[in-house]
This record gives structure tokens, C-alpha cells and sequence, in this order.
């Protein structure tokens, strides 16, 4: 994060020079881009961006016997930080898409994705974040990858997402006012109904492990809505312990490897060792040396889309494109640099 926000500073305070090579340098963008990442920070943005990052491969492991493992994010804090929350499960729906093959319609996923709280990631949500989510959700199916959004009502979820999900487990919802009641009716209308019972009136009638479910059958289609009991977790209810947990990190195949963190040389500092002669020095021939060593820098620190995927989501710009790399890292990928000097040089 500190070498996005260098680079951007550099770029405000050159904006003179700048603009006669490149166009206008609004400052109004420039701060309002620090603002974001101002705002990003205060949720913890700074660790979130930091090495190493996060590797989807890590998702998919199997056990000697061929069983998988299940994964849990930790997210009793990050759920308080609804941006964070939001950027970081875009970042991963998006990481998987971008990595894995096309794989058509397999018989069993390769992965499957539970979100909970589902609408911390749509509250506020820009129209072109709602479409890059869409568009998501829409394709990743034929990489292996299933998506279930788990919230409390079917409403939290956009129309446009909604059409999207094919298999449905509604437990009880109550009606006690009339804003209440449309969301009931609005649940009801998106099952297939089957005419033995009212959709409507038997979600507010529902028990405890009770719910109506409607799932794809062989041939893609939505089955008719059935009320049934759903068997119970065979399991202890509640969280485990802090021992616990760390006796299962400690077991755990890739223990180790995210715990220390690394800050590789990229904007920072090398705008830190130029100083004064960067800055002072104009831009007119070494300009083009300084930026060319950022965009260097941060391409050899970063092979992934982490960053660029991130940084759009962030600025509100989230476009179309993607380009294919192997390594993953949080330092500032050459796609996130020309896409900040992009908008700040079209007076975006």
C-alpha cells in the first residue's frame, strides 16, 4: 500500500511536468485516490497488500487418501471492515477465475465456496463491482468452482446475482411488518412452486431445522420447492478454542509460510533512495528512468493480478481484460500502476 501511495505522490507533486508529456494531472484525482487508499488503510489494508499473499492452490489440497481439507477464514474482525471484507472475496473469486482451466461440467467441484454474511458484499456496492461479480459468479462454474451465498434474507442478494444460483435452502423468515412480508412474498416467488402448499405462507411457518429446498436436477433444471427437515450438524456447536486452533494450524501441511511477512524493494524505496533529486530534479529526461523503475520494481515483485484486481475495486474502476501470470505477491503489480496513471492523467 505505502508503494501505491508513494507513486501517487510523486505523480501529484510532478504534475506540472507531467502534464506537458502526458495531459492534464487533475489534483482532484490525485486526492481523491489517496483518500481511498486513506480509507482502505484505516480497515487494515496495509497487511492485506502485504507478501506473502495468499495462493488459491493452498484452497485445493487433498489428504493422502484423496479427501479434502475445509477451509476457514478467520473473520471475526475482517467482517467489521466491510471494504476489506468485500475487496478481499472479489480478489479471490476473481484469482480462481483468472488461474484455473476451463473444465466444462464436471461431476464433482473442485472447490466450493461458502460465503457467509453474504451482504457485506454487495452493501454499497457500485453498479460496475455488481457487474464483475455477476460476471463472476456466472462463468466460474465451468472452471470447477462452486459459489453458495449464505445471508439472511434472498433479498440481500442483487436480482442480476439471484438469477444466478441455481440451488436454494430457505429456512424461516418472519413477517411482522409490511416491509417484512413483501421480502417474504419476493422469497417465495423466486422456487419453483408446487402446488400441494403456499411458497409464501410455509417460509413463515418454517421450524427450527425446517426449510424449503430446490436444487438443479441432472438436466440443469430447477426442481419443484419441497419442505423438508434438514439433519443436523453432527458436530459441537460453537467456536473452538485458542488452544485448539493452534494445535490445527501447527498440523497444518503449509505451517509457516504466511507468518512472515516480507516487504521487497519496489516504489517506496526507490523513490525513498532518489529523495530529493527525484523530486526536485524535474521529470523532463529522468522522469521516464523514474517511472520506468517503478513499473520494473513492481513487476519483478509481483506476478499476479493481486494487486491490479484490488486496486480497481478500490477506485471504483473495475474493467474487463485479464492477463494470465504465475506468481502471487501484495506489492503493486505493473497493471496497478498503469491503471492509477491512467485515471489520474485522464482527469478520471
Amino acid at each position: 500500500l505505502k508503494d501505491l501511495r508513494s507513486m501517487v505522490q510523486f505523480v501529484g507533486e510532478n504534475a506540472a511536468e507531467l502534464t506537458k508529456k502526458y495531459g492534464n494531472v487533475a489534483p482532484a484525482s490525485v486526492g481523491a485516490i489517496q483518500r481511498a487508499l486513506l480509507a482502505l488503510e484505516e480497515q487494515g489494508g496495509e497487511h492485506f497488500f502485504g507478501e506473502p499473499a495468499l495462493s488459491v492452490d493452498d484452497l485445493m489440497q487433498c489428504d493422502g487418501e484423496g479427501r479434502g481439507y475445509i477451509s476457514v477464514l478467520s473473520a471475526e474482525r475482517l467482517m467489521n471492515s466491510p471494504k476489506l471484507y468485500s475487496t478481499f472475496l472479489l480478489w479471490l473469486l476473481s484469482e480462481l477465475f483468472e488461474q484455473l482451466p476451463e473444465v466444462g461440467d464436471v461431476e464433482k467441484p473442485k472447490l466450493v465456496f461458502f460465503f457467509d454474511e453474504a451482504h457485506l458484499l454487495f452493501d454499497d456496492a457500485p453498479k460496475v463491482l455488481l457487474e464483475s461479480i455477476e460476471r463472476v459468479v456466472r462463468l466460474i462454474r465451468s472452471k470447477g468452482v462452486g459459489v453458495y451465498f449464505v445471508t439472511q434474507n434472498p433479498l440481500d442478494l442483487p436480482e442480476s446475482v439471484l438469477a444466478q444460483l441455481g440451488n436454494r435452502v430457505q429456512h424461516a423468515l418472519r413477517a411482522f411488518t409490511p416491509k417484512d412480508q413483501r421480502a417474504v412474498k419476493s422469497a417465495a416467488e423466486t422456487f419453483r412452486s408446487d402446488d400441494s402448499f403456499s411458497v409464501a405462507d410455509a417460509i413463515t411457518e418454517l421450524a427450527v431445522g425446517e426449510a424449503l429446498v430446490s436444487f438443479l436436477d441432472s438436466s440443469g433444471t430447477p426442481e419443484p420447492v419441497k419442505r423438508i427437515f434438514i439433519a443436523p450438524p453432527a458436530s459441537r456447536f460453537g467456536p473452538v478454542t485458542s488452544e485448539e486452533r493452534k494445535n490445527v494450524l501447527q498440523r497444518s501441511i503449509i505451517s509457516g509460510h504466511y507468518e512472515k511477512q516480507v516487504d521487497r524493494e519496489s516504489a517506496y524505496e526507490r523513490l525513498k533512495e532518489r529523495g530529493d533529486s527525484a523530486i526536485g530534479g524535474g521529470i523532463s529526461e529522468s522522469s521516464g528512468g523514474v517511472l520506468s523503475a517503478f513499473f520494473k520494481s513492481a513487476a519483478r515483485a509481483v506476478g499476479s493480478s493481486l494487486g491490479r484486481e484490488i486496486v480497481r475495486g478500490v477506485l471504483g474502476g473495475i474493467t474487463g481484460g485479464r492477463r494470465r501470470s504465475s506468481g502471487v505477491s501484495g506489492a503493486v503489480t505493473r497493471g496497478v500502476v498503469n491503471q492509477v496513471v491512467k485515471q489520474i492523467f485522464s482527469n478520471k
